[in-house]
């Protein structure tokens, strides 16, 4: 995006709809956002411009209207005047104060929108900040269906007919959530933050080869379905290959690159016989667990190699006392050779005693 193209143009009625904004003045019905941050305008209304990014929307509550108050009238009427001539976007006065008439002259005079608010302004600038990112977030739609599985946001992907949305319906029957059907728009906040939700047209509604279109709200009730959900992983569906090196232990991670940011990819083969809504299930589970740390395939293979290892402890202990038994019963058979030596010689002796007495 170039410096001189906006972040977005925000309509004033749809703006004050979802904050909760009361309209003063409204020379116009929308304006352009050129900066996604708020500004708390107390160091321009005492005279100091330097640094002042003009291009934000403009929060002012009680610190301000008290300072304001503190000032000669002509001289709040000139500090107000040249505060607005800076061609601000927008000033919204917080906690419903009726200071606001202070700034519809100005505002009327500048052609800007002036709106209040009955919330503290703290509060207002985490909505405003939330309302701005939702509005510049970079978006984009993917083919596929979008359920939440235990708590984890699962998109899942595959050729049209391979049974993305029969899949779906069997999760909803397992008490899992529906969100999307055919089209996933997905937005990225923070960037680094994936939101799936689906288009306002298609909001609830699933298809299903043979039966058409179905409510899924209406046919399994308010708590099968959800308007968003946080993308957690992506599930491949394809056809079986027998060629095709599929992960037989799950060491190899995968991802998926969805508007900058990498999410995890599983892919599942579909074959007749598969239960593909429980083998989701376990995918969406097993997912958590890695992201709390704990990798039952790395654990297994963990175990395999502490086995072997063991194993391998245990034939070198062998080894040794086989080689410690070798070499005691080679000292023996030396013994005792030495000992029937001895024997030997001391027969002789005797022998020759024996001879000497009878001569």
């Amino acid at each position: 995006m170039t410096e001189k193209e906006p972040l977005c143009t925000i309509e004033v009625e749809e703006f004050c709809k979802s904050l909760n904004l009361e309209k003063i003045i409204v020379p116009v019905d929308y304006f352009e956002l050129w900066d996604s941050g708020t500004n708390r305008p107390g160091l321009q209304l005492h005279g100091y411009y330097e640094y002042f990014d003009n291009r934000r929307i403009q929060l002012v509550g009680k610190v301000e209207i008290s300072y304001l108050m503190s000032l000669d009238p002509r001289l709040r009427e000139k500090r107000i005047d040249v505060f607005f001539s800076h061609d601000i976007p927008c000033l919204i006065v917080c906690w419903d104060l009726p200071e606001t008439a202070l700034f519809e002259k100005a505002a009327a005079k500048y052609k800007v929108i002036l709106l209040k608010s009955k919330e503290k302004t703290t509060s207002l600038n985490y909505r405003l900040i939330d309302y701005i990112d939702n509005k510049t977030a970079p978006r984009t739609g993917i083919h596929g269906v979008l359920v939440e599985v235990r708590g984890v946001g699962v998109v899942i992907t595959g050729a049209s007919g391979i049974g993305k949305s029969e899949t779906a319906l069997e999760l909803i029957k397992r008490g899992n959530s529906f969100i999307a059907d055919d089209v996933v728009d997905i937005t990225c906040h923070h960037g680094n933050h994936l939101i799936g939700e689906a288009p306002e047209m298609l909001r609830y509604y699933m298809e299903v080869r043979g039966i058409g279109i179905i409510d899924v709200r209406m046919l399994f009730g308010a708590k099968s379905v959800k308007r968003s959900v946080d993308i957690d992983m992506v599930i491949r569906l394809e056809n079986w290959d027998e060629h095709s090196p599929y992960d037989r232990l799950g060491l190899d991670d995968q991802t998926t690159n969805i508007l900058g940011v990498d999410i995890p990819l599983v892919t599942i083969p579909v074959s007749s016989g598969r239960n593909l809504a429980a083998i989701i299930e376990t995918a969406a589970i097993n997912n958590r667990m890695k992201e709390t740390g704990y990798r039952s395939a790395q654990v297994f293979v963990n175990n395999i190699e502490e086995h072997n290892k063991e194993e391998d402890r245990r034939k070198a202990r062998e080894a040794k006392r086989k080689k410690e038994r070798e070499k005691i019963n080679h000292l023996e058979e030396k013994a005792k050779e030495k000992e029937e030596d001895l024997q030997e010689e001391v027969q002789n002796i005797q022998n020759q005693e024996k001879g000497e007495d009878w001569y």
